[in-house]
């Protein structure tokens, strides 16, 4: 079986877990990747790794909205304020970075490169909404910055079964390393006691994957 690696200075970055976001027709419940993230979350914090909060927000009078020549365009205006909002029930912890974005990444217009690098992180574990847009979006940046990458496979969603599968069949493979929320909490739980870690200092620590075949659909 695969192992997932867990590098010394990992980063835990959740992708648009904002009220706007959060009310879309996602195929896993907002409950459901809240809760996930939820415990993502605490976990990096207990072991004193960054947690990265990332929204997408636009000026009042929407002149920073992305152009919109293309087949489906964005929107013609800015979204409500409470559209960005972190909902009331997850909001972000003293210590978090919080980040807004203007396009489907959380690199791209943003200081997070400068953010993580300022720590020494060398990987990032994805989560959050959706998918194919600012997960992927952002997983793509992140390979060419040459970061690992672990996604946390039943707490990403998307509005579309087809593109989920997608990206996480044709897409990330190629960029990082999938695994569940509980695979990526034990294996830092298993560091923070000192259980498997690797023999040399500061070295990853791995787990057996046990990926189940409809995680996160």
């Amino acid at each position: 079986m695969p192992a997932i690696t867990i590098d010394q200075r990992s980063a835990l970055v959740l992708i648009d877990l904002q009220k706007g976001i959060l009310a879309l027709p996602t195929l896993l419940s907002q409950d459901d990747i809240k809760n996930r993230a939820r415990r993502l979350a605490a976990a990096f914090r207990a072991t004193a790794l960054p947690v990265v909060r990332v929204k997408v927000a636009f000026s009042a009078d929407g002149g920073d909205l992305p152009p919109g020549r293309a087949l489906v365009p964005g929107p013609k205006s800015a979204p409500p304020a409470a559209y960005s909002e972190f909902p009331d029930d997850f909001p972000p912890h003293p210590g978090d970075i919080i980040l807004v974005k203007r396009h489907w990444g959380a690199f791209t217009g943003t200081e997070l490169d400068l953010q993580l690098r300022r720590r020494g992180v060398t990987q990032i574990v994805l989560a959050g909404i959706s998918t194919s847009i600012g997960v992927e979006s952002t997983a793509r940046s992140a390979w060419e910055n040459s970061y690992n990458l672990i996604f946390a496979e039943d707490a990403i969603t998307d509005v579309d079964a087809a593109s989920h599968t997608h990206a996480f069949t044709k897409i990330f493979p190629h960029l990082g390393e999938i695994a569940t929320t509980q695979q990526i909490i034990d294996t830092l739980e298993g560091r923070s006691v000192g259980l498997e870690a690797s023999p040399a200092v500061g070295g990853p620590i791995t787990r057996t994957s046990r990926r189940s075949e409809n995680a996160g659909i």
